[in-house]
């Protein structure tokens, strides 16, 4: 059963939040137990302080131990300092008050354990035939050291998965890398365009088989979050608390405009501190786009295009799925997760392995902290950041022109278009 309520109308008050987590966390035999909470990191808007506050006064009161793992897929480790700013209180050492933090690592062995396989037949089952190669399932050995999982997380449009949260909490979000490379390739496979803001996709089929190698009781409160609002708050068992959260996330979090855009201009926040995350402002906004037509990722601040996978992606580049899969012998080695970045972010294309021409349906340029030479490597476009006026850009939908502020995390549709 699913506590919590939600609409696009109303936000959600603290002591509504509360009533909502003391209900349903209250039925649930904690006591003497030791719960282990897993939380998005730094590049999700939620109300963390106020939920981490919730859990600590029900949750923690009650549980042995109550601590938090950090789902941070392939991002980089949160420090101290960062940590504080994402829950609301003094971290020191990766303690706040009693609660351990911790950061997941992905890259690390030892931090990893096999839950299980995943066998070549269900992943073709599950994929309708995208990939058909089994693949383990390793997951953070801390979610084994625990008697009860939290996952606590906001909903939103997502190109690799459909929509965020639930159980990818845990997958990709503490998981090693194979299942992280096999997932997004798959979400690539399918293209962005096609997955973001849809239902029940076979990348969450695949992240929720992998999720139920995990042989402990679950709770998700899955929230939806608009701006500083908490717009919905669903607790109880990820698949239901998600279902609600996403049923949502789809009337709060899609804008509709009545014809394709020319060229966007998308600002993006301060929280996205790379282009891996930065790019947000391009799935967000191809769909809206004109054949043709061009998305500008405005963030000055961002200097690197993956502080994880940079040097890898200056070996690929970025370029639609075709130009991949019409070069699959030169390609086939590199990580899964690494391509359906650079897929994701060139968007649709067609490539002509006769020619070797490559054509994307719409132009990317960076007007970033990235210097020329490197965007034109890694085959995207620049403009100069100190060149641009926003205040140039506003005011001017009726010739197609948008401006996103806040870019990142609200999807844009034309009206009409499923």
């Amino acid at each position: 059963m699913v506590t919590g309520f939600g609409s696009a109308e109303r936000a959600i008050t603290r002591d509504e939040a509360h009533a909502i987590v003391a209900e349903a966390f209250g039925s649930l035999s904690i006591e003497r137990r030791r719960v282990l909470a897993v939380i998005p990191d730094g590049t999700r808007t939620a109300p963390m302080p106020m939920m981490f506050d919730l859990l600590e006064r029900v949750v923690g009161s009650r549980a042995a131990e109550l601590d938090f793992l950090v789902a941070l897929g392939t991002h980089q480790p949160m420090s101290d300092s960062q940590l504080a700013r994402l829950v609301g209180r003094p971290v020191s050492g990766g303690r706040a008050g009693r609660s351990r933090i911790m950061n997941h690592r992905w890259d690390d062995p030892s931090a990893l354990v096999t839950a299980g396989v995943i066998p070549a037949a269900e992943v073709s089952a599950l994929t309708g035939g995208l990939m058909a190669d089994p693949v383990p399932v390793t997951l953070n050995r801390l979610l084994f050291e625990y008697d009860h999982l939290i996952l606590c997380g906001p909903v939103f449009p997502h190109e690799v998965v459909g929509f965020s949260g639930g159980t990818k909490y845990l997958v990709p979000g503490v998981a090693g890398p194979a299942v992280i490379d096999l997932t997004h390739w798959i979400g690539a496979l399918l293209t962005s365009s096609r997955v973001i803001g849809s239902g029940y996709t076979p990348v969450r089929a695949v992240v929720d088989r992998a999720a139920g190698m995990v042989n402990r009781p679950m709770t998700c409160a899955a929230m939806v979050v608009e701006g500083a609002t908490l717009r919905g708050l669903f607790v109880g068992p990820p698949r239901e608390a998600w279902e609600n959260a996403s049923a949502l996330s789809s009337q709060v979090h899609i804008v509709r405009v009545p014809k394709p855009l020319a060229r966007v201009l998308s600002v993006m926040p301060p929280m996205y501190d790379d282009l891996w995350t930065a790019a947000k402002g391009m799935y967000k906004l191809e769909p809206a786009v004109a054949d043709g037509g061009e998305v500008v990722i405005y963030a000055p601040g961002v200097t690197e295009v993956s502080y994880t996978h940079g040097a890898l992606i200056d070996e690929v580049g970025y370029h639609c799925r075709d130009y991949f899969l019409g070069q699959w012998d030169r390609f086939k080695h590199y990580p899964g997760a690494i391509l359906a970045h650079s897929t994701h972010v060139k968007g649709l294309g067609t490539y002509d392995a006769a020619t070797g021409e490559e054509c994307p349906r719409i132009t990317v340029t960076l007007a970033t902290g990235i210097p020329r030479e490197r965007c034109e490597r890694i085959n995207l476009g620049y403009l100069d950041p100190a060149a641009i006026d926003v205040s140039e850009w506003k005011g001017r939908e009726a010739e197609g022109i948008l401006v996103v502020p806040r870019a990142g995390e609200m999807l844009y549709r034309l009206t009409g278009e499923a």
